[in-house]
């Protein structure tokens, strides 16, 4: 799994003209990408790691906030862009694989404590966000 981790100081998303997932406060901004071979078990780590990286304002973390957490599936993250000027998608996993890991990465940040919203699995989605510093890492499980 990757994910990029935005520390924000809002975001949104919406499909359709119709926003699905909001945080109104310093939080979390986290694209997530899965790939062929990724794991529940994968996906609990990394929602862990995300939860507790001290990443906000004096070097805390959104656990210690109880910072909220907009995750948004992103199979782009996976793009190999090496050959040509066409991204592949091949390292990307496909739906049926990757929407129950999304799933689980989300339930992992639920069970961990995390108020989180979510994006629309697999929807045309427009996500607005203020970068807070900017803070973005890029985290592989």
């Amino acid at each position: 799994m990757r994910a990029v981790v935005q520390r924000v100081s809002t975001a949104s998303v919406t499909v359709d003209g119709e926003v699905v997932g909001a945080i109104e406060e310093p939080g979390l901004l986290v694209l997530v990408g899965v790939t062929h071979d990724d794991t529940p078990e994968q996906a609990a780590a990394l929602a862990a790691k995300i939860w507790t990286l001290r990443i906000l304002e004096g070097e805390r973390s959104a656990a210690d906030e109880q910072a909220p957490i907009l995750a948004i599936s992103q199979f782009t993250l996976y793009a190999d862009t090496r050959k040509g000027r066409r991204p592949s998608w091949s390292a990307a996993a496909p739906g049926p694989v990757s929407e129950p890991l999304y799933d689980a990465f989300c339930a992992a940040l639920t069970g961990l404590g995390a108020k989180v919203e979510r994006g629309r699995f697999g929807a045309d989605m427009q996500v607005a966000l203020v970068n807070d510093g900017p803070v973005t890492l890029i985290l592989d499980a």
